[in-house]
């Protein structure tokens, strides 16, 4: 099969531009949408050429198997621009690999490699002004796949939707985030679709952190499903525990996601001389740390927030404070990361990928 190329790429560019109507300074994330995106149609059998059309709404059948079945997947990215106004990615290689591993788990057709980093390229070359420069802000890249086939059988799509949109966003939690250790409902189980980043994953969250903020928190920790026993991950990120001076943090199975964030932070701290370890963490050894006062940190990680510090956390009925370091490990590694993606350091792991 030939390798696609930007020539292959249709483009068809809007009237009319948004970017002058937008307030660069004041990003909230994730609401505000750039020109253009890039869609591709899975149909007869196979992926069609990907187009680049303007951002516009999408007309569906009211039998599309979206609505009724629940296939659809997506992956979360970012681009970022220098002080040379080049334009970065961080590991997209990562992102179409989970996307795929994603699909093959619910039965979507796999996106061809080529298909996905190649009209994101074209796609970022056609939105490159839409990148913006404030410290803290990027853009985020929402790459996604959706039964678009028609039916009210329970059965796999034979038509799906491929699209990559990108929003210019500021900080996805602004401070600290108090969490509630959840016992009652679960993210996910033992041969299920949580490894998978499938949007039914994040509906069924909904809920359970509605009750969390109604008690004054703004996250729930996931614990696993049989016996809530274990630590899993803070509301939609993969979760780090610092005790002492080791960092914990979970290793990923059915049930949880193998972030990109995660193990960019694994690899980070090893390389920073900061002892880790992978291995399930109990409920009890988190309190009994935080009693002890060997808990030193907790912090979520994720794409969109990179990573987010936990202030505290909640469980039976009791609140447990998480004190400041003065030169805490969520900090360095955070401000190791984000220097690499936005080319102010070195890449000794080759993660920055330049357009």
């Amino acid at each position: 099969m030939a390798t696609l190329t930007k020539k292959d790429i249709k483009l068809t560019r809007t009237e009319t531009s948004k970017l002058s109507t937008v307030d660069f300074n004041n990003l909230a994330f994730g609401q505000v949408f750039s020109d253009h995106m890039l869609t591709c149609d899975y149909k007869d059998g196979k992926w069609q050429l990907p187009e680049i059309v303007p951002y516009s709404p999408i007309t569906l059948d009211p039998s599309a198997k979206i609505f009724h079945y629940g296939q659809s997947i997506f992956e979360g990215m970012k681009a970022y621009k220098d002080s040379n106004n080049d334009v970065f990615m961080f590991r997209p290689l990562e992102n179409v690999k989970r996307l795929n591993i994603s699909a093959k788990r619910l039965a979507i057709p796999e996106v061809p490699e080529d298909y996905f980093l190649e009209g994101l390229k074209a796609l970022l070359e056609v939105e490159k002004d839409w990148i913006p420069t404030n410290e803290g802000s990027s853009l985020y890249i929402r790459p996604f796949i959706f039964a678009s086939g028609k039916g009210f059988h329970a059965s796999p799509a034979d038509e799906y939707k491929f699209i990559i949109c990108t929003a210019p966003s500021g900080a996805y939690f602004s401070g600290k985030v108090n969490v509630l250790i959840e016992e009652t409902y679960s993210r996910s189980a033992n041969g299920g679709v949580g490894f998978a980043k499938a949007g039914g994953n994040y509906a069924g969250q909904f809920y359970p952190t509605q009750l969390a903020k109604a008690k004054g928190y703004q996250q729930v920790i996931w614990t696993d499903d049989t016996t809530h026993e274990f630590i899993e991950e803070a509301g939609a990120m993969n979760v780090f525990i610092r005790i002492n001076d080791t960092l914990l943090t979970s290793p990923v199975s059915d049930r949880i996601l193998d972030g990109i964030t995660r193990k960019s932070i694994l690899q980070l701290a090893e390389a920073e001389g900061i002892k880790t370890e992978v291995r399930k963490v109990k409920v009890s050894e988190l309190v009994e740390a935080s009693k002890n006062g060997s808990l030193k940190e907790m912090f979520g990680a994720g794409t969109a927030a990179v990573i987010s510090p936990i202030s505290g956390f909640g469980f039976r009925g009791e609140d447990f404070e998480i004190p400041e370091q003065d030169q805490s490990f969520a900090s360095q590694l955070k401000h190791r990361i984000i220097n690499i993606q936005t080319n102010k350091t070195e890449d000794p792991f080759g993660w920055r990928v330049k357009l």
